[in-house]
């Protein structure tokens, strides 16, 4: 199948990766030139990827999809028919928008925003979130099978994918700080984190993101894994798409994250993986135990 493929950075490059090998040719479009993949057809205007018979955009945000693809009247000049299949985490109200804007240019627009780090993106094991019609689904589910273990449907419309990954993003942000907030209360008491998080582990918590933070914690290891600014954009589009609810877990963890880019605490643009940082922070004014 002809792919095209716009936005080469660590999630997109593993993506366009496991493409290639399964046989399917790809035309990339990416800000930064040719990323050094084997078998790649770099193109110099992003249009030049919408030829084919799907196209895959990894982008940052809203305003990258906006400024690569709508300013540049991208759509306009796509192939009529091209399912064109959205992987970036971008708000529920632009992805309401593009649903619009694909349907006047009569080019298929589906969500499918990916839970997975770039090393489960390499092995082919994303899970991908998908909204749209059914059709456009099945015309590039060989395409998805490629990418990802599973795909979950979450609906027709292209939106509610994106409210189901936002969704998810602020739920593991809610995770990592209920488990910093208990160790300062366990640590307290003499409790090792080990101890502790053995219990949680194997008792009711023993869900991926309770399995991947707490050993970071519990090891002290707190290696760049996420960029902080990313991290906040996925708190604030939680908060646009709450609308007028009360969400007080979210303002929590949106304002400790904001206060953690506001004091520094990151390296290169990047919280340590496991964001331990939240502990930290509330330790000045609460008390709690900071990082051993």
């Amino acid at each position: 199948m002809q792919v095209g493929f716009i936005g080469l950075g660590a999630m997109g490059t593993a993506m366009a990766r496991n493409l290639i090998a399964a046989g399917h040719s790809v035309r990339a479009w990416n800000r930064s030139g040719n990323p050094g993949l084997d078998g790649i057809e770099i193109v110099s205007n992003p249009a030049d990827a919408f030829h084919g018979s799907a196209t895959f955009t990894m982008l940052s945000d809203d305003d990258a999809i906006r400024t690569v693809l709508l300013d540049r009247g991208v759509l306009a000049l796509a192939r009529p028919g091209l399912v064109h299949v959205v992987t970036s985490t971008i708000s529920v109200a632009f992805s309401e928008f593009l649903g619009r804007v694909h349907a006047d240019a009569g080019v298929h627009y589906l969500a499918a925003p990916v839970l997975g780090r770039p090393d489960v993106a390499a092995r082919g094991e994303l899970n991908i979130l998908v909204g749209g019609n059914r059709d456009a689904i099945e015309a590039v589910q060989p395409l998805f099978a490629v990418l990802g273990k599973k795909l979950w449907e979450m609906g027709p419309e292209p939106a509610q994918a994106n409210a189901a990954k936002i969704a998810v993003n602020m739920m593991i942000t809610m995770a990592i700080e209920a488990m910093t907030e208990a160790v300062s209360i366990t640590e307290a008491h003499g409790l090792s984190r080990e101890t502790f998080f053995d219990l949680i582990l194997g008792t009711l918590f023993g869900s991926r993101p309770y399995q991947t933070y707490s050993s970071n914690i519990a090891r002290n290891q707190y290696n760049p894994g996420f960029k902080a600014t990313l991290g906040l954009k996925d708190l604030r589009l939680a908060t646009e798409a709450s609308g007028d609810r009360d969400l007080p877990m979210l303002r929590a963890v949106h304002g400790h994250m904001q206060a953690a880019i506001n004091a520094g605490w990151t390296c290169n643009g990047f919280v340590p993986v496991c964001n331990f940082f939240y502990a930290a922070l509330a330790s000045k004014a609460s008390g709690l135990i900071l990082p051993r």
